[in-house]
């Protein structure tokens, strides 16, 4: 069969063309994105009770929409955060791989039972349930110089009406999904002395306008009658001016005018709610994050938004301006053109190498052949599985150069040595060779994708970063097999020369190629001879080969042991976030005041570029409050940061000089490299409180633990924005005296909602939207305690009754955000390991400390990305083992044994000791990088393996000795393994170079594989003929063995006897 593909040259290379051509057109069409879907789905349920604090809504929302939704299918587990102005947020997550819009139907279910057990004005409030996108592929927003003409309100609600609807409409975008909640709103100032002074409550006011805000359907006139004409009966509908409000009739005065709600109330046109501001470079701004579609292209996405901003700056109001704080553009081109950069860097080490070796350009140019075959054969298989371009898909393409070259070597070597052995013309020489490596390289082929395919086993987000980088190694390895065995041969026999026309070219030559060559072949050969003589003193003496190896695999546990845990390395992204909480109470002004000292600081530093605040916004718990801030800042390209480049080292730096601030604590934190595991890197958990104690209790707990965790020295810092020393005042109501006066508790209650917290009254069309009317007291009505006294409350005689009369309010202490964990109250910490420390450091030091210090009752839940790095870390060991024996007994299938395989797999460990030897000294932990990179070593250590103990075993069927068989096959196999495991190492120190987007992975990848592959191959030549030597005999020494050898020996002489 293979003779036909050298016979039949054409053929060979059209089935080349026909791969080269697919893989280009699938590279077009392919989707980009900068990580495939490795975060497992999640839905988030939102609700709203206007004026409730943040107890009452975990009590009354949260706690009935829990019980409702857990243990709902497939889910994992659920975090709810409850805050102060009346916002509730529950985000479940789910298995990996489960479908995120059946997750988001069943909770929409489970939600719906809940709706009776919840207050009617969360109902009237709407809840919200929808799936969480986790591919935000951009962040921008729109700023003001004329803070006073064009405010943050105004901003907001510009873009929801012109911008965001326009967005939505480019394919791809699933959501565009707008910062903050400033919708307009037509705001009801109410003056509780005006009411009180005209006999009214507030509920009567309410009444009032929701009697003349609505909408209405009176018919028609003429239908079904003798008529000439119908005529179409409408109202006017609901009412969206000021001076349409404001001239509401509440009641008719006794003189015949009435009195009108602009007598009692000031009417705004104004925001939906006031908890937060957001500013840019000191300006106002309103954002919005875009999210990408799955298995949609994100550079056209971003080009055709980029386009369209173009546009719009044409429209936009004098003043206004549009501003990209991120776009994974930049992220994802600045990593493609690395990657596209190492490609070609890699290529043309790895040409150098093999022409150093083959020194012939024809020789040279087949295996640089099979790589543009194979990388971009491979874009075909891609789209054929549904996989896209992304970073993972690209890391593996890299790896493939200094793999897929080695099938394609190894033929022209081989060919190479048949002639110059026997003198054969050079078609015949490839037959010849052919016919000897073609089961070699099928082998190394199958053990090359066999250890891969445990990786298919694996579950969760590590299961999916695994089968994108294993599955697309194995399609190229698989494309360079086909071409090792189809269009090298024929290259072959088309390019290289007869023996006759080569013999003693450099020996002729004078020139500098020459010289260079004739004192390579010198020193190589050399080597060779001492590598021999050294080969014959360990097969000698092998316990000394044995006890090296003994000694290697002892370093290698050791080290293995040492080396510090990870998950995914946290890349340079570009952008520092940071997180500030204020003491407890404090308003949006005391926190405004620190914050700008804090931007003062930051954009002292010469790397930032851009800094967004959002004061009144907690991203820890993705709540708003007046006591926090959120920062984004947006850092200068690499090489204009000054000395300062890493993000991870500024957030350290500005961590310390924040802490100057008073009133303020602030941390920084670089972003996670994949999105869907919370908004902070480091390391994360829940602390639970399953006594059900009070919040006082679970603070002092939390901060007794932070404390002991801060002693470790594993840890940097851990931290926790919850704090139960929020000021607060508990009613008290002398419920006896309100029955005397005939007052009721629940009428009571409604009024100072209104009155303090707001209240939702209708709604009304604007811009071509619906917006709320809100009802509430005017500020000065609700400064401080003193307010009560200007409240009353109409009783069941239609008297006002003054609040203060049933009320008494005395001074307490609660908590600004309540947040529950698998229907548990809870506090969420955060943390970072020191330099030096891994998070698996970090996990291993907070799992102690708990098991010391927490008290009882209390327990602890990772969640996020530490999670998944837990989970994962029982999985890696699991799958690299069961790799080794996929590896294990597909050898033992080919070699129709289970002692020889041992010579195979006993040498990987000389490779996973150069792993973790040079990660370990280059501070790098064993990340899922470095593991992907080990699992892919096993094949290519394999693989050098087979080359010799393949050849071995020809030789001794061939009736040579087991010493000559191995001497001979690492005589012949040292060039061919020399030759593609420097190329694979050439291939790859580009990764190790690299700086920038994506360098901490690349570095992962670079050091594990070039340490892995240096010593395999520095020990594996010496160890593996050893083995052989050991493994072969105890072989042959096996009783079934002999006897089948016998018996072949009395057939064959029974055979000749009869023949005669």
């Amino acid at each position: 069969m293979l003779k036909q593909f050298i016979e039949r040259p054409v053929l060979s290379t059209v089935i080349s063309i026909i791969l080269l051509l697919l893989g280009a057109l699938s590279l077009f069409n392919l989707p980009i994105a900068l990580f495939p879907d490795i975060a497992p789905p999640s839905v988030q349920v939102t609700a709203f009770y206007p004026g409730a604090n943040a107890e009452v809504v975990a009590r009354s929302v949260a706690t009935p929409i829990e019980e409702a939704v857990n243990g709902v299918e497939n889910m994992t587990y659920m975090t709810s955060n409850s805050s102060n102005d009346g916002t509730m947020t529950l985000s479940v997550y789910f298995k990996q791989g489960a479908d995120a819009d059946n997750a988001a139907v069943n909770v929409q279910n489970r939600v719906s039972k809940a709706m009776s057990q919840l207050p009617q004005e969360v109902v009237q409030a709407g809840i919200s349930t929808q799936k969480v996108q986790n591919s935000m592929i951009m962040f921008m927003g729109l700023t003001s110089e004329n803070e006073k003409q064009y405010d943050e309100l105004f901003l907001q609600n510009y873009l929801k009406i012109n911008v965001i609807p326009q967005i939505q409409r480019i394919p791809g975008v699933a959501q565009a999904q707008v910062f903050g909640t400033r919708d307009y709103s037509m705001r009801i100032w109410l003056k509780p002395d005006r009411l009180a002074s005209n006999n009214l409550s507030p509920q009567e006011v309410l009444a009032a306008i929701k009697d003349h805000n609505l909408e209405a359907a009176p018919g028609r006139l003429g239908q079904g009658s003798k008529e000439t004409y119908e005529y179409i009966l409408k109202y006017k509908g609901k009412l969206n001016k000021n001076e349409d409000y404001e001239n509401i009739a509440i009641k008719a005065n006794s003189d015949g005018s009435f009195l009108r709600l602009k007598d009692v109330a000031r009417v705004e046109f104004g925001s939906y709610t006031y908890t937060a501001t957001n500013r840019v470079d000191g300006k106002p701004v309103a954002g919005f994050a875009i999210l990408q579609t799955a298995g949609s292209n994100a550079n056209e996405i971003l080009t055709e938004i980029e386009k369209q901003v173009k546009v719009m700056e044409t429209t936009l109001p004098k003043g206004v301006k549009p501003i990209i704080m991120y776009n994974s553009k930049d992220f994802l081109d600045a990593s493609i053109h690395q990657v596209v950069e190492t490609l070609v860097i890699a290529f043309v080490l790895v040409f150098i190498v093999v022409f150093i070796f083959l020194q012939d350009f024809r020789s040279t140019l087949i295996p640089a052949i099979a790589v543009p075959v194979a990388i971009i054969g491979t874009f075909f298989f891609l789209q054929l599985f549904g996989f896209s371009i992304n970073m993972l898909t690209l890391f593996a393409l890299v790896l493939a150069i200094g793999i897929v070259v080695d099938d394609a070597i190894v033929v022209v070597e081989a060919v190479h040595s048949k002639m110059e052995q026997t003198g054969m013309p050079v078609e015949h020489a490839t037959m010849h060779s052919m016919s000897e490596i073609s089961g070699a390289i099928i082998s190394i082929t199958l053990v090359m994708c066999a250890v891969f395919i445990p990786v298919g086993f694996m579950q969760g987000p590590a299961g999916v970063f695994y089968r994108q980088f294993a599955f697309t190694l194995a399609i190229a390895i698989l494309i360079s097999a086909v071409n090792a065995l189809t269009l090298s041969p024929a290259l072959c026999a088309m390019f290289l020369n007869d023996p006759q026309g080569e013999h003693g070219e450099h020996g002729h030559k004078k020139g500098f190629g020459a010289r260079f060559f004739n004192a390579f072949n010198a020193s190589f050969n050399s080597m060779t001879r001492k590598y021999i003589y050294s080969l014959k003193f360990l097969i000698k003496n092998k316990w000394v080969a044995i006890g090296g190896l003994v000694i290697i695999t002892a370093a290698s546990v050791f080290l293995i042991k040492q080396a510090p845990s990870g998950f995914i390395p946290t890349e340079d992204q570009g952008f520092v976030l940071y997180a500030v909480n204020t003491p407890p109470g404090s308003s949006l002004e005391r926190t405004h005041r620190a914050t700008e000292q804090i931007d003062k600081i930051i954009n002292g530093e010469k790397a930032t570029n851009h800094l967004w605040v959002a004061d009144g916004m907690n991203f820890i718990s993705n709540s708003n409050a007046s006591p926090y801030s959120a920062g984004f800042i947006k850092l200068k390209d690499y090489d204009k940061r000054g000395e300062m480049k890493d993000p991870d080292e500024i957030a350290a730096t500005l961590t310390g000089k924040v802490s100057q601030v008073k009133d303020a604590n602030a941390f920084f934190f670089n972003f996670p490299t994949v999105q869907g595991f919370g908004n902070v890197s480091g390391f994360e958990f829940m602390l639970q409180d399953k006594t059900n104690g009070s919040f006082k209790q679970l603070e002092t707990t939390t901060q007794q633990f932070i404390g002991e965790l801060m002693k470790r020295p594993e840890i940097a810092f851990a931290f926790t924005t919850y704090a139960a020393g929020n000021p607060q005042y508990t009613i008290d109501v002398d419920t006896d005296k309100a029955n005397q006066l005939g007052v009721s508790v629940t009428e009571l209650m409604q009024t100072m909602q209104i009155y303090f917290g707001s209240s939702f009254v209708s709604d009304f069309n604007r811009f071509g939207k619906y917006y709320r009317v809100m009802a509430q007291a005017d500020i000065p009505y609700r400064t401080d305690v003193n307010s009560l006294e200007g409240i009353y409350v109409k009783n069941k005689s239609g008297e006002m009754v003054p609040a203060k009369t049933l009320v008494t309010l005395k001074r307490s202490f609660g908590p600004e955000t309540v947040t529950r964990n698998n229907l548990f109250n809870a506090v969420t910490i955060n943390g970072t390991p020191k330099p030096g420390y891994s998070t698996g450091d970090a996990i291993k030091a907070v799992e102690e400390v708990a098991q010391q210090s927490l008290p009882r009752g209390y327990g602890y839940e990772w969640t996020g990305i530490t999670r998944e790095e837990i989970k994962t870390s029982g999985q890696t060991t699991f799958i690299f083992f069961l790799s080794i024996l996929f590896v294990y007994f597909l050898l033992a299938a080919q070699y129709e044994s289970y002692i020889l395989p041992f010579a195979i797999i006993l040498t990987i460990p000389t490779g996973i000791f150069g792993v973790f030897a040079f990660t370990g000294l280059a501070g790098i932990d064993n990340n899922i990088y470095v593991q992907v990179g080990l699992i892919m070593l096993v094949g290519l250590l394999a693989k050098n393996a087979i080359l010799i103990v393949e050849f071995a075993v020809q030789r001794r069927k061939a009736g040579k000795t087991l010493i000559e068989s191995a001497l001979q096959a690492s005589r012949l196999r040292l060039r061919p393994i020399l030759m593609t495991s420097f190329a694979f190492i050439v291939g790859m120190l580009p990764l190790v170079w690299t700086q920038g987007a994506s360098s901490k992975g690349n570095h992962s990848i670079g050091y594990s594989t070039v340490g892995g592959m240096l010593t395999g191959v520095i020990f594996g030549i010496f160890i593996i003929p050893v083995m052989y030597v050991v493994f072969q005999y105890l072989h042959e020494k096996m009783p079934s063995r002999k006897k089948k050898r016998l018996l072949k020996k009395q057939m064959e002489e029974e055979l000749l006897a009869a023949s005669h």
